[in-house]
Parts: C-alpha cells; structure tokens; sequence
C-alpha cells in the first residue's frame, strides 16, 4: 500500500506543513503561490491534526486535488505527529473515494520517519466492518500511497508493525461467541503453522495436571474450558536474549460469581486484548527475524458464572505453589496471570513483559489513554516508557514501593489476595503479579485497561481495539 517514489502532479497530491511554516509549498514550484493562496482561503494555518481539501490548477489537467495535513510547530513535532498525519490523510482519502495520492513530506526521509507515516497510514485505514451486510466504505479504497524519497526499509518495517497491530485489532474486535479459549489456541495454531512459529496447545485436563489450577478456577465456570498457549520464535542461530511476553486472555469477562452489571459488562470482549497483542507481536517477529528468543504465552479463559465457577473465599494452589485466597471473582484476570507468570519464570528468561487489560483502577488514576507500567527493575522500565514515547502508545511509570499497599494483598488466610481493595487497585494488582515472578528475572507489567479499546475515534484509531503495545514491544526486541 505505503511505496517511496517521487513527487509528481500527476493525480492526488498531499503536503505535510508545519504551523506558520509552508516551506514545504516549494516543491509544487510555480504553482506555490496559488497553493497558499487556496489554503489561505480556508484559514488553513498547519494545526497539528488539521487538514484541508484544495483544488489546484494544474496545466493540461484541469484541477488535481491537493490534501495540506497539518502538523503543528516544527519543535513540537514528535514522530508520532508524523503517524497521526499519515492516518488523517488516508481516513480523508478513504472518505472522499481517493485510491492513490503522492505525499511530501521533505526531499528524502529517514528510516524512522518513513516507519511513522507508514504505520500511521496503514493504522488509519483499518475498519472493522465485517458483520454488516452494508459496508460503511463501499466502493473505492486507498490502494497506493507514494511517499517521495522515503526510506525502504522503514516502509517494510512500519508495513509490518501495522499489520500486526492491526491483526490483534482484529481478533480483539471478535465477539466472544466467535473467539472462545478454544477459538483463539486454534488461532494461535493456525498463525504457528503460517509463520513457521513453534506452538503448544495445553487443554483443561492437562492444565490440571500441570498444576495451573489458578488458569482452571477461573475457567471452569464456562461451558468453554480454558486453553494454555506456548508460542515460540526461534531465530537462527544462538540468540543474544531469551525473553517472554505474556497476555491476559479472557475472551469473554461477566465478572463470574461477582457478576459485573450491563455497563459494565458491555464491550468485555476486549478482556482478551493482551493476549490478542502478544499474537501480533509473535506473527510480526516471525517477518522480522531478530536474534531473540521470544515466547508468547496466554492462559484463555471465560470467567462465567455457573454451579461449577470459582467462589469468593476458595484457596487455590498455583503453579508455583504459593496459595491465592479468593476476595472477588472478578479480580479474575490477575488469577489466571499468577499461573502463566509462573510458567514464564520456569523458562528462565532474562525478562518478562505481560501486557493485560487488568483494572478500572488504572483508568481512573491516569485515563483512559494511557496505560500504567509497573517494574521490578527501573532501567528495563524506563527503556519501554523511553520507546512509548517514540511510538506514541503512552504510559507511565506508578510505584511499587509502597509497603503498606503491599500488605493489603496479605491480610488473607493465603499467601495472597486477589484484592487488596479500591484505593490503590492498579499498583495492589502489579503487586499481586509480582509475587508469580522469580527473582532474578526482570519484569514489566502492562496494564492496558484503558488504551486498548476505545469508544471514540481518534488519531489513527477508529472505535474500538486499539492493539495498544505492540509497536512498543516490537520496537524494544528490536533493539535487543
């Protein structure tokens, strides 16, 4: 879709301005005065995220569309005004029936600016439209963006980042009659086979067996069992690291016993988003190549109430033995991760990063646009915060220090609760997390509760999944 070229009149063009900067006008060549003098018309002033349509005369061919895309002052900019530039245009484009246009952004862009427009332009033309028998965007779609003197490689990668964002998008926007624990390891398999990944599927009897009795308490309600998922690429060669990603993988939450309400039981489905990242990530690795060992692992479950689900006050053993006393049954996610954290820490990593949709206590202490990040090792978390701001997935960093939050989750007769109350819920949950990890091994903790769904459209997301963290964690194996 996203190709490096060269600026040519001969169709749809776009221009990307800097506020009160208009330097870039110099490539339309004589025909730059008219170009200014059309945006001036429209008060057009290079806002970032502001975009105006023009119709520029062009000798021999009448009148050409001419798309300006704002963005911003010049020492504000970031890469990912670039990004939301990129999605802007083509959700325009898309709008306006365009199939192809030629894009200036300087004479030549660098890798990581061709990566951001790219990203930001195959992000921005994602819909999510396969249940209607009326498709919102009939007709013609933007099949061909050319960006002049852009980089190769950063198309190819920012293509791949995209895409693979866009596939969690995909299976996060699934309803849960269609994506059950069952569902998604068959998903996983069909990915494995694709890719050329490794993949092991554990099903309820050998969950059991194994001794992840937190992963089967919490999905024994449903009429669906649990899945367990081990994912593996292996580079060629003696990798320079062995890390491990691990995603919540609730396909579906009602809360269980301790039944959410309508509201709030609405749009659960998301409740899988982690996992569904950890599956981009892993289907992006298998394109990209790095010498890393990575292993995906999810523990799918649907937390349901029924005559066979878990209770407020049961004791449960997981994996690494440590016993988990049931305060709220939909505290759920955090049970399931104690049991796959475990897992993860049997493979010996050097880091693990776990990514879940895991409080509302998240949402409210920082919005519903950032996702909070929780470390057991200061330098490996400020590398991911460091990152996110490259690719625009924001988070911050909140403490892990507290003693006295800490001792919320141990006043129960286990060696852990799975609540340590309302104040404080985000960081008594990472704590929670924290207790399945071995020491030894660094560890961070996602919680993506707010990013990863959202119920307005914005820069390059349309309602609904986001696909929040993968590009982050893509970037950070790379850099490995």
């Amino acid at each position: 879709m996203v190709k490096s070229g060269s600026f040519t009149l001969d169709g749809p063009v776009a221009i990307f301005l800097f506020e009160d900067d208009f330097s870039n006008l110099d490539v339309l060549g004589e025909k730059r005065k008219v170009a200014e003098e059309l945006l001036g018309l429209e008060n057009f002033k290079g806002k970032e995220e502001s975009l105006v349509k023009v119709h520029l005369p062009v000798d021999g061919k009448g009148f050409i569309p001419l798309y300006a895309v704002g963005l911003g002052k010049k020492d504000k900019t970031s890469l990912d005004s670039y990004r939301v530039a990129g999605a802007l245009l083509v959700k325009r484009l898309k709008r306006d029936k365009v199939s192809s246009v030629c894009v200036y952004v300087g004479e030549s862009l660098d890798y990581k600016l061709s990566k951001a427009i790219t990203e930001g332009v195959l992000l921005g033309s994602y819909s999510f439209d396969k249940y209607k028998t009326k498709k919102e965007e009939e007709g013609v779609k933007v099949e061909k963006v050319t960006l002049h003197g852009a980089d190769e490689e950063g198309i190819r990668v920012g293509s791949i980042f995209a895409e693979a964002q866009n596939f969690a998008r995909d299976l996060v926007n699934e309803p849960g009659n269609v994506i059950n624990p069952i569902t998604l390891a068959e998903i996983a398999q069909k990915l494995a086979q694709e890719y050329g990944l490794e993949c092991t599927i554990y099903d309820e009897k050998q969950i059991q067996e194994m001794g992840m009795n937190a992963l089967w308490s919490v999905g024994k309600g449903s009429a669906t069992p649990p899945r367990f998922i081990h994912l593996v690429y292996r580079p060629q060669g003696e990798p320079k690291e062995k890390i491990a990603l691990v995603g919540k993988g609730l396909t579906f939450d009602s809360g269980g016993l301790n039944i959410k309400t309508g509201d709030y039981m609405r749009t659960m489905k998301m409740d899988k988003s982690g996992a569904c990242a950890v599956l981009g990530i892993m289907k992006a690795l298998a394109e990209l190549k790095p010498q890393v060992e990575v292993h995906g692992l999810i523990g799918a479950a649907e937390n349901m109430p029924s005559g066979t689900a878990y209770r407020p006050d049961d004791i449960i053993v997981a994996l690494n033995g440590k016993t988990i006393e049931i305060d709220n049954t939909d505290a759920e996610g955090r049970v399931t991760l104690a049991d796959v954290l475990s897992y993860a820490s049997r493979l010996k990593p050097s880091k693990i990063v776990d990514m879940a949709t895991l409080t509302g206590a998240c949402i409210v202490a920082l919005g519903e646009y950032t996702a909070g990040l929780f470390t057991n090792d200061d330098e490996f978390g400020d590398e991911i915060l460091r990152l996110s701001k490259e690719t625009g997935e924001r988070m911050w960093k909140l403490p892990m220090d507290d003693k006295r939050l800490r001792k919320k989750i141990k006043k129960g007769e286990a060696d852990v609760l799975n609540s340590g109350g309302r104040y404080g819920g985000a960081i008594t949950a990472a704590m929670f997390l924290e207790e399945f990890v071995d020491e030894g091994i660094k560890w961070v903790h996602l919680d993506i509760a707010g990013p990863a769904y959202t119920k307005e459209e914005y820069g390059y997301y349309s309602k609904g999944a986001t696909g929040f963290g993968v590009r982050t964690l893509l970037e950070y194996i790379l850099s490995l």
